[in-house]
């Protein structure tokens, strides 16, 4: 049975609980799914110098690889987030996130994150990087 949005949002909120972000108070969860069907979830992995992060979309991905193989594709992506006061705020996946969102993904893979006003934002690939880096 292929997962929905809603179901994928569900595991991205919960996972979102396991995020280790002392430094900025600021909790992601990433879900996705692959072309095979398989759902892979992870979170934000803080590190006090900063450039050793691990954003949550890049955690999800990196297991799904490590579970599927290098030739795992990307079907949907959904990522949420919360502050320290309990509110998500309007972001889409930073730059690194995009790029690697993109080595996997296919110009209609979907992605899925929290915009203003609460309210859902959903792209495609093309349409949230445009111009990705390709060799």
């Amino acid at each position: 049975m292929q997962s929905t949005t809603k179901e994928l949002k569900e595991k991205a909120l919960a996972v979102m609980d396991q995020a280790y972000s002392p430094y900025s108070n600021f909790s992601v969860g990433a879900a996705i799914r692959t072309k095979a069907g398989n759902i892979y979830t992870g979170c934000n992995v803080e590190n006090v110098s900063f450039g050793l992060t691990i954003c949550a979309e890049r955690n999800a991905i990196a297991q799904a690889i490590a579970t599927e193989g290098p030739t795992m594709v990307l079907e949907e992506v959904v990522i949420t987030n919360r502050n320290s006061e309990g509110d998500s705020i309007p972001c889409s996946p930073c730059g690194a996130c995009r790029q690697v969102i993109a080595e996997f993904a296919h110009s209609e893979t979907q992605i899925q994150y929290e915009g203003k006003n609460k309210e859902d934002v959903r792209v495609s690939m093309t349409e949230l990087l445009p111009d990705s880096f390709r060799f």
